[in-house]
């Protein structure tokens, strides 16, 4: 009898773990009833466990508003970067706490595991940081805080719900866009990957005489000035100003294509809003279209402060639409708004060349009037599949048809580079930079 009691409390912490701390002693207390042999050390721990969890619930319940958290969330989110939020949470316990915490973020994450957990000292504050990266534009409902506190005891939890409830709009990515921004105006796009173009010729618009000095064109000594000041003078010209840059976004099915969580339409628009922004910084007007198989909404190129914030707005509510680009519609609209020329940014794609062949004849007219630079997408999935060895017959099969279509990407680029069409064939992770290196060097060799 006394080894089956021995062996009984031997086990004891197995009926802790399996029935949860009370209810095992609450077993271990009926049973003590019922079978006298197991003595008074079952009653003993389950009063003793019964008051140290009253002392618990009292160290917790004893302040009515032992914690306060609150969640700091920037007014909008930026699309495809990854957004800093950050929970601040206040302890006015006396004690060392343990917190678990609950952020109810939108369903569009996808995220079940938001749980955080900290130790605050007495009176402590902390701010708890975590990113997002949202992969669609739209609204983004966050829901309720909930705090989970334990004392130095831990065998009680009480739980706090703070009413969070707020709508946060995610916009096109103006993170990306502040970045390129401040790299635009230190002079500084190299160091990201932006090409230093050679100038060809100057521009006609000339800003001053000067002094020369080491490294100036020689071919631009003023003798005139020269002769008067007694030492070498030279013209100092300056980029063309005011020229018009214009983003025409295709919305129809082909650009409904994902990519790492972002359709190719999503990386049109961050395209489109950086390379607007660049160009405003460098003194041009940025304008958009957008067209599908209607017309979408346009801009007409401007470079007043609050143009951008526009152009923002507008590409905000672009969605992708099922149907084919009306081409027809989009060279009327082209010949009706831009009047002068101008550099027009075509974001689209093609998967063949019957594709290209549906809308050639629209962008060989356009080329007439404008310097028309077409952007369009390399299938980076295809790509992949043509670089891996093929090792039986169904992999020969799948790579041949792979190359085939990487190489119908090739021949539109010769196509279009025919009847003078300028174009990209980039990935979608390189757009922005690809486009801002042929923006740069149009604007160097001055072909607007």
């Amino acid at each position: 009898m006394k080894n089956i009691v021995s062996l009984f409390y031997k086990n004891l912490f197995l009926t802790n773990r399996l029935f949860g701390g009370l209810a095992g002693c609450v077993v271990l207390f009926i049973l003590s009833f019922f079978f006298p042999w197991l003595g008074i050390i079952p009653q003993l721990v389950f009063w003793s466990l019964i008051a140290v969890m009253l002392i618990d619930i009292i160290l917790l319940y004893k302040t009515p508003k032992g914690v306060f958290a609150k969640r700091h969330a920037p007014e909008r989110l930026s699309n495809s970067d990854d957004n800093e939020l950050g929970i601040y949470i206040e302890s006015s316990y006396t004690f060392p706490i343990s917190a678990g915490i609950i952020d109810e973020i939108p369903f569009q994450f996808q995220k079940r595991d938001i749980w955080f957990r900290t130790n605050l000292k007495p009176r402590e504050r902390k701010l708890i940081n975590y990113l997002l990266r949202p992969t669609r534009r739209g609204e983004y409902e966050f829901g309720d805080i909930r705090v989970y506190i334990k004392s130095p005891l831990g065998l009680i939890r009480r739980r706090y719900n703070f009413e969070q409830t707020e709508t946060l709009p995610v916009y096109p990515s103006f993170l990306q866009m502040r970045k390129y921004e401040l790299m635009a105006i230190s002079n500084r796009l190299t160091d990201i990957g932006i090409k230093k173009i050679r100038r060809i010729g100057h521009s006609m618009e000339f800003e001053q005489v000067k002094n020369y000095v080491a490294g100036d064109d020689y071919r631009t000594i003023n003798w005139k000035a020269t002769a008067r000041q007694g030492s070498l003078m030279v013209n100092s010209y300056v980029d063309e100003k005011s020229q018009q840059v214009y983003c025409i976004i295709d919305k129809s099915r082909v650009m409904k294509m994902p990519f790492e969580g972002l359709s190719l339409l999503d990386y049109a628009i961050n395209a489109s809003l950086v390379l607007s922004n660049v160009a405003l910084l460098k003194e041009d007007k940025a304008g958009l279209i957008t067209i599908s198989e209607k017309l979408g909404a346009v801009v007409p190129a401007d470079r007043r402060p609050a143009h951008l914030n526009k152009i923002l707005e507008v590409l905000y509510k672009e969605k992708t639409r099922y149907l084919e680009t009306n081409m027809e519609l989009l060279y009327s609209t082209v010949r009706k708004v831009i009047k002068q020329r101008s550099l027009v940014v075509f974001f689209t794609n093609y998967e063949s060349m019957n594709a290209l062949q549906r809308q050639l004849p629209y962008l060989k007219r356009l080329v007439k009037y404008h310097l028309l630079l077409v952007v369009f997408f390399e299938n980076t999935e295809l790509k992949t599949l043509s670089e891996q060895p093929a090792t039986d017959v169904e992999g020969i099969y799948i790579k041949t048809i792979a190359e085939k279509f990487a190489y119908d990407k090739k021949l539109i680029v010769k196509e279009l580079a025919k009847y003078g069409i300028q174009s990209i064939l980039t990935s979608p992770q390189n757009l922005t930079v690809n486009t801002i290196n042929r923006y740069l060097e149009i604007k160097a060799k001055q072909k607007i």
